[in-house]
């Protein structure tokens, strides 16, 4: 037994070792048995439940018994002392240790998350961290923003030889105990002792130690959003990581978007609106963003980049967001930059008849069932709406969903199904695109003549900023003539009464006439 166990055992690695010896003897030799270490992700243990590791794709039970008190107590009582954020760690390893607590204080669960140091991970944006920009990295949780600030870290220590200081508040970047992990190479690391102290050791990092780089893993606070302001207004350059996914999500949250810039709204005069050709009330930006360039860490090989960010906020704000660079880092490692996203070809697949015996399944992803459904109904096509990939011969998806990429869009793309990407989430839009599928005629004359005369108020109501009444329509035509005025952002409400029932469509909010 001992013979067949020994080659497993001689690849662990001295801190995937360390992490195992925090475990009582027993899940530890079935850690050793049953993984391998390099696929080790965590090791999850919660009282009077089974104990397994998690490896890519798949769960690996340690033992038949359940986890015990004193199971918790052992691995509680071998690692470090938890914070306040019931984090702890492992001595010269970046593994992270969370706990879960009853309402009386005591661990009834403990989550051991692997930390390794990945060199490498930073040449997908090697020229924007040696250029001295301030950088911003997001990304959904375990996709390897941490690892990626922890490189930039040692890159510019050790390579650019500058003056770094890492704020280590969960101590995730430089490991537990007092002398830091070798991965963040020669920068320094201040720990937080608790981290609603985070802001103030960031400040204190920059009044005392005169960094030129400044690393922060997650900004999260009002107040450390404004501390890392203050830190960039120094001439400091920061590198740090947030809460959120993508750029969309920062724009949208009232605490975190200060690092863009802020956003207000401010009130145009009727000249400025006409010159811009928008409406009265518009969204700016407060002030330049923290940042100088914001990355979505897309995947472990692909990250979105954009910048300048100040330009990509203020494009955000009045309309449609700018596309981001795409870099893709190969098996090979060689970086391709400035990779295009794939503009999906309304023509195709080629038309088919809406007389078909065969049934076309449309995968919705992102956008709603309902739209789907009732296009579908109006145009009497032979479509099924399904709720997965299995079946489906193309799929709708709108543009920041795609921009993206999650794992069912590469998917449909591995399938070779064709995505159509939608400009907003509306029947008009989803009724057009099935046209375009089916090459159907999507429109009689009477309802062209009233979406026309509606597109042709809507240009006099933004140019003039004054409201228009256009002519009577049935019910069904004054439902399209709205949806078109709501996708122009604007206003509209039905007057009179039938059949002389027609739309009045004003700015938003309503000027008087």
């Amino acid at each position: 037994m001992s013979a067949e166990r020994q080659p497993r055992v001689s690849h662990w690695d001295e801190e995937i070792e360390l992490l195992a010896r925090a475990l009582p003897p027993d899940l530890a030799r079935a850690l050793h048995e049953r993984t391998d270490p390099g696929e080790l992700l965590e090791i999850v243990l919660d009282l009077g439940r089974e104990p397994e590791a998690r490896v890519p794709g798949r769960e690996v039970l340690l033992g038949d018994h359940p986890v015990s008190a004193s199971d918790l107590d052992h691995v509680a009582n071998n690692v470090g002392q938890f914070g306040d954020d019931n984090r702890a760690g492992i001595e010269r390893t970046l593994h992270r240790v969370s706990a879960i607590r009853n309402r009386s204080g005591r661990i009834v669960g403990l989550t051991m998350r692997v930390g390794r140091a990945v060199t490498g991970t930073g040449e997908i944006i090697r020229d924007i961290v040696v250029s001295g920009q301030s950088i911003l990295l997001l990304g959904r949780p375990g996709i390897g923003k941490t690892t990626m600030l922890r490189e930039c870290a040692r890159l510019l220590a050790d390579e650019l030889r500058k003056r770094v200081v890492i704020v280590d508040t969960s101590n995730e970047i430089g490991g537990d105990g007092d002398i830091p992990h070798p991965g963040i190479g020669r920068a320094r690391r201040m720990q937080v002792k608790t981290p609603l102290l985070q802001h103030a050791v960031m400040i204190e990092a920059v009044e005392n130690h005169m960094p030129e780089v400044i690393v922060i893993d997650e900004i999260g606070t009002e107040l450390e959003a404004a501390a890392a302001r203050t830190i960039a207004e120094r001439g400091v350059q920061l590198i740090a990581t947030a809460h959120g996914q993508t750029l969309e999500n920062l724009l949208v949250n009232p605490t975190l978007n200060d690092l863009l810039g802020g956003i207000q709204s401010v009130t145009l005069s009727d000249e400025e609106a006409r010159r811009r050709g928008t409406q009265k009330s518009v969204l700016e930006r407060k002030a330049p963003p923290t940042f100088d360039v914001l990355v979505e860490i897309q995947d472990r090989d692909r990250v979105a980049i954009h910048m300048p960010l100040a330009d990509v906020v203020d494009t955000a704000l009045r309309g449609p967001m700018q596309t981001p660079k795409i870099r893709v880092r190969t098996r090979e490692g060689r970086v391709i930059s400035n990779v295009d996203v794939p503009v999906v070809v309304a023509s195709e697949p080629p038309p088919i008849s809406p007389s078909s015996s065969k049934p076309l399944g449309i995968f919705p992803y992102g956008v709603s069932r309902h739209h789907v459904e009732q296009s579908i109904r109006e145009l009497e096509l032979p479509v099924r709406v399904l709720g997965n990939l299995d079946g489906a011969g193309a799929v709708l998806t709108l543009k920041n969903h795609y921009r993206r990429r999650p794992d069912s869009l590469r998917q449909a793309e591995s399938r070779g199904l064709p995505i159509h990407i939608l400009k907003s989430n509306s029947v008009s839009q989803v009724r057009d695109a099935l046209s375009r599928i089916y090459g159907v005629e999507k429109q009689d004359e009477a309802t062209t003549r009233a979406l026309a005369e509606a597109a042709a108020a809507i240009r006099q109501v933004k140019t003039t900023l004054r409201p228009v009444e256009i002519s009577p329509q049935n019910a069904y035509l004054r439902r399209l003539q709205h949806q078109l005025v709501a996708e122009n952002e604007l206003s509209a409400r039905s007057t009179g009464k039938e059949p002389q029932r027609r739309l009045r469509i004003t700015p938003t909010p309503e000027q008087p006439a």
